[in-house]
């Protein structure tokens, strides 16, 4: 699977964070899945941080997969204070995992950002629905090797 190296979108060009979170925390291989606009994980990890959803809690601390990301920086600036990163080294899960001030660890697939609309869509929605038990490498290698689908059709 190839990704993108290009930089990050101005804040006049951002669009709407896109995130999808299981209604269920906790229960399947995933919690949900976010797709980042780019690979810059100081510019989007704040914006996750600071657009989270409120009924989980606000993020503290984020373990990435560094593969997914230009650089690794230790600690993000944010709206309500800073976000501490680590990494795990060797690590190509495709997953954040995500502690909240709620005390939840919530698994969060990280969809590439250079993916269609139509695969975006349909790996969030895969990594948000309830009884999704494959791996998040998986779930994007078939995202990626299918002809684009109407997600709503293939995962419900």
């Amino acid at each position: 699977m190839t990704t993108s190296h290009e930089s990050a979108p101005t804040t006049s060009t951002r669009a709407p964070l896109r995130l999808r979170m299981s209604d269920r925390p906790g229960l399947d291989t995933l919690d949900g899945g976010w797709w980042p606009q780019s690979r810059d994980l100081a510019v989007e990890l704040a914006d996750l941080a600071d657009h989270f959803p409120p009924s989980l809690g606000r993020v503290q601390h984020a373990v990435i997969s560094p593969p997914d990301w230009d650089s690794a920086p230790r600690r993000i600036r944010v709206q309500d204070g800073y976000v501490d990163l680590d990494a795990v080294p060797d690590d190509d899960t495709h997953i954040v995992l995500l502690r909240t001030s709620q005390r939840l660890t919530l698994r969060v697939l990280v969809v590439p950002p250079v993916f269609s609309a139509g695969q975006g869509a349909e790996a969030l929605l895969a990594a948000a629905t309830t009884g999704y038990a494959h791996s998040a490498g998986s779930l994007l290698e078939t995202v990626t090797n299918e002809f684009d689908v109407d997600p709503d059709d293939h995962w419900s």
